[in-house]
């Protein structure tokens, strides 16, 4: 087998050249209504992945928009070899038009339609039939050596404590480094994450325009809370990261700001939309764990890094999710969910740069195929931030 060389994994070269880690078959329900069906049609198919949502029907302007940007994005997602588009028939978001937008990277999509085709059982069956056949074709796929040059890496703090600031999100700056001189692509999310530190951001942006709009993407998640009587600046929402410490969320986003490592900032994106620059990018993200890991998979994430201080089962169905303890402890007492201890940092044994390090050749190993623990689970997470009434 060849040797790979500094900086590459093993990945699955697509038919228009991106790189997938892993090679799934998607099973995507575009409505509500059709994900018990996509679920049934996992159960039957084995290398397949669907999701349950709430989402499809009754969306306008730019909520559809943003929903159909996210559907057609798990689609594109460089992880999935093909995709089955499951509808019902008369939703909003028509499954034909997901499909098409995803077909106009080269892979494999079908339609199956629950009306269409007659009811539940007879859609099952259509749909696992293509299923079966698609994933025989991608078990033909061989990896081959890649460049991290290839890779969007997306990164996430949830469950923070007053260690996350010290151990795991600088360890997961200096992975994020790593990434942008490798000329790839680093994601900093959570917009509401960023507040009281967006100063600090838009002194490394590449110019005046991105620097406008790190203040413009605050202002807009500020003026949201405030529509509903909430000042979240100096306040905290999570009764979680105040047990584990944070003062506010001010404090807490002075600690998650450092998962964007010191890179200059090159461009801010709308969620769940692909970036159009390599190097460090922010996705404008609720904090919502689910919500804004699914904008960042959508967006083309191949991997994610997401640091914890009180523990997180959290998963994706496409992107492997590699989570992080910012302490030892947590590491210890949620074993079966964390995939690597940063808490060597807070127990004075290792530097932020030698767990940096270590850190970067786990995420290596992962993209060459290494199972994260949230992938044995089969912990398949997805939630879209809405931003508009349901009509």
């Amino acid at each position: 087998m060849t040797e790979l060389g500094e900086g590459q994994f093993w990945g699955y070269r697509r038919a228009d050249g991106s790189v997938g880690v892993r090679n799934h078959v998607l099973i995507l329900p575009t409505i509500t209504c059709a994900t018990q069906a996509a679920k049934q049609i996992t159960e039957l198919v084995s290398g397949t992945v669907s999701f349950i949502h709430q989402h499809g029907c009754a969306q306008v302007g730019v909520d559809y928009e943003q929903t159909f940007r996210t559907y057609a994005g798990m689609g594109l997602n460089p992880n999935v070899y093909g995709v089955v588009v499951l509808g019902l028939g008369c939703e909003t978001h028509q499954a034909r038009s997901v499909a098409g937008e995803i077909a106009k990277s080269g892979k494999p999509v079908e339609v199956v339609s629950i009306q269409d085709h007659g009811g539940t059982l007879y859609t099952i069956a259509e749909g696992a039939k293509i299923a079966a056949r698609m994933v025989q074709e991608a078990s033909m796929l061989r990896r081959e050596p890649c460049h991290i040059g290839e890779l969007i890496v997306g990164t996430e703090c949830g469950g923070s404590d007053a260690c996350s600031g010290l151990s795991a999100n600088p360890a997961v700056g200096v992975v994020s480094d790593k990434i942008v001189d490798g000329g790839g692509t680093s994601i900093l999310a959570e917009t509401t994450e960023l507040i009281g530190a967006e100063h600090l951001l838009a002194r490394r942006a590449v110019n005046d325009h991105v620097a406008k709009r790190v203040y413009e993407v605050i202002q807009a998640m500020e003026s949201r809370a405030l529509m509903m009587g909430i000042d979240i600046r100096t306040g905290n929402p999570s009764p979680g990261n105040i047990k584990g410490g944070l003062s506010s969320l001010e404090e807490k986003s002075l600690g998650a700001s450092n998962k964007a490592g010191s890179r200059p900032l090159k461009e801010l994106i709308d969620y769940a939309e692909r970036p159009t620059e390599r190097g460090l990018v922010w996705m404008d993200t609720p904090g919502h764990d689910i919500e804004q890991l699914t904008g960042m998979v959508a967006g083309g994430s191949q991997v994610v890094l997401f640091t914890t201080g009180r523990g997180t089962p959290t998963g994706s169905p496409i992107a492997p999710v590699i989570k992080i303890s910012t302490n030892t402890p947590i590491f210890e007492k949620m074993n079966d969910n964390i995939d690597f201890n940063a808490g060597t940092v807070i127990d004075g044994t290792e530097s932020i740069e030698a767990v940096g390090d270590r850190l970067y050749e786990e995420m290596l190993q992962v993209c060459s195929g290494k199972l994260t623990k949230a992938e044995v689970l089969k912990q398949h997470d997805f939630g879209i931030w809405r931003i508009g009434p349901t009509f």
